[in-house]
């Protein structure tokens, strides 16, 4: 039985591991990325864990309606001189065991209960708000980083290519060298720029390793070899992110209606608003019911009185039992002005978290604001970075073609590539740039970060 025990143990390792095997060799896409960190990310489940505490402190703010009960119980000895069951006072030994279960429901609180339920509701509600917050800022930092990479996997490439150019340079220059066409120290010269172009490249590999590591790391997950994101087809990014770019005064209508940031600020506001009701509840008085029920055991130790028999505990647990029900009015007639001042500073905090959310709309409009400038910006460069393409490309072949021909330097030919890498390098920036650019603004739209 031990035997087929231990199989089955091994058969459940073996497959959790070619699961997890293949969940890391698959390439991650953006989505991927964005709910794998959510679900996995630290303060999203601090968060969460807060959450729980609220809904914790509401369940006991609700349950301060329903009555208590307590039960209790008592020991005592008493030695010489002592009152007896007749009233009379008499140097004897005794006991006496007490036992009593006491129950007390809150009739009339100044409505305290119902606000501190009602404030417990928006606390948690803010909760909520404050989780979907952090969810939505994870996901925009998951984006920037998921954009680096792509962004580093073109670069890589463009190096690539160039040093696969300098490499087939050199065979050319070759040619030319025993031609007599160019002098022997353009070949050198052409082997110094494959040797630079190696560097490059050697560069850009670590460029992309490091920002894969910040997108492992941002995931709560450990860099592995086969660790690689999937890269989504790009046509027309202007056309295709056109629609993202709306004015700042629509974006932050919409913003202000379902971004958790603001409706966390509002929360508060209505919660500091039910603080300010539970503090003014303190002016009111207090009615509660209160029911007891106890009995005791009375034990006489010696008793000088031969005709006196101390009876059972059953029988005097029985016989001794006692109930009372009390009606319990508070008053509140002064209190050194504690309630007073609480209730300013309920007022206080009250304007407080209401400038806090003014404060909060206004910087979320110079976000949005921010936002739709950069993205513009970044649109008009990315159109520049797409016309010096067109010129420097044409600049290059030329150059490429009178280098081949022996009527240009290796200079000239390095000049004129040097200018190709620039723009494109400039322009797949801008063009991530853009991308990002457009996708705060669907962040503060509401709409989901995706490529």
């Amino acid at each position: 039985m031990k035997m087929k025990q231990m199989k089955s143990l091994l058969v459940f390792i073996f497959l959790c591991a070619c699961t997890l095997l293949s969940a890391q060799s698959k390439p991650w896409s953006l989505e991927d990325c964005i709910q794998y960190a959510i679900e996995h990310n630290i303060s999203i489940k601090q968060l969460v864990v807060q959450k729980n505490v609220a809904e914790v402190n509401l369940n006991t703010a609700q349950m301060s309606r329903v009555p208590n009960l307590n039960a209790g119980g008592g020991q005592s000895w008493s030695f010489g001189r002592t009152q007896m069951e007749t009233g009379l006072y008499e140097t004897q030994d005794q006991s006496n065991t007490g036992l009593s279960v006491s129950s007390s429901i809150p009739l009339f609180t100044g409505f305290r209960i119902p606000n501190e339920i009602a404030k417990n509701k928006l606390d948690l509600e803010t909760s909520v708000q404050n989780l979907e917050k952090a969810k939505d800022d994870l996901a925009l930092n998951v984006a920037s980083l998921f954009l680096q990479v792509l962004f580093n996997k073109e670069l890589l490439k463009i190096n690539q290519e160039q040093l696969a150019l300098s490499q087939s340079q050199i065979e050319r220059t070759q040619a030319l060298t025993d031609a007599g066409k160019v002098p022997l120290s353009q070949l050198y010269d052409i082997e110094a720029q494959v040797a630079n172009d190696k560097v490059s490249v050697v560069q850009s590999e670590n460029d992309l390793r490091l920002s894969l590591l910040d997108l492992a790391q941002s995931l709560e997950l450990q860099l592995s070899a086969d660790f690689d994101i999937l890269v989504p087809e790009f046509n027309d990014v202007v056309t295709e992110y056109m629609g993202s770019v709306q004015p700042p005064q629509i974006v932050f209508d919409n913003a202000v209606k379902i971004k958790p940031v603001i409706k966390a600020q509002e929360l508060q506001v209505k919660s500091a608003e039910k603080s300010l009701a539970i503090a003014k509840s303190a002016y009111y008085p207090t009615l509660s019911l209160d029911l007891n029920a106890g009995t005791n055991y009375f034990y006489l130790y010696n008793s000088k009185d031969k005709d006196f028999s101390n009876k059972s505990f059953s029988n005097q647990i029985k016989n001794n039992m006692s109930e009372a029900i009390a009606l319990n009015l508070s008053i509140p007639i002064f209190n050194r002005f504690s309630v007073r001042n609480q209730v300013r500073n309920a007022r206080f905090n009250i304007e407080n978290q209401q400038l806090a959310l003014e404060n909060t709309k206004k910087s979320l409009y110079k976000e949005i604001e921010t936002a739709y400038l950069n993205a513009i910006a970044a649109q008009e460069k990315y159109n520049s970075a797409q016309q010096a393409i067109k010129s420097t490309s044409e600049s290059f072949n030329y150059a490429k073609e009178r280098y081949e021909t022996g009527k240009s330097s290796v200079f000239e030919f390095n000049e004129a590539r040097t200018r190709l890498i620039r723009s494109r390098s400039e322009e797949i920036q801008a063009k991530y740039d853009y991308i990002f650019r457009t996708k705060i603004l669907d962040f503060y739209n509401g709409i989901p970060i995706k490529l």
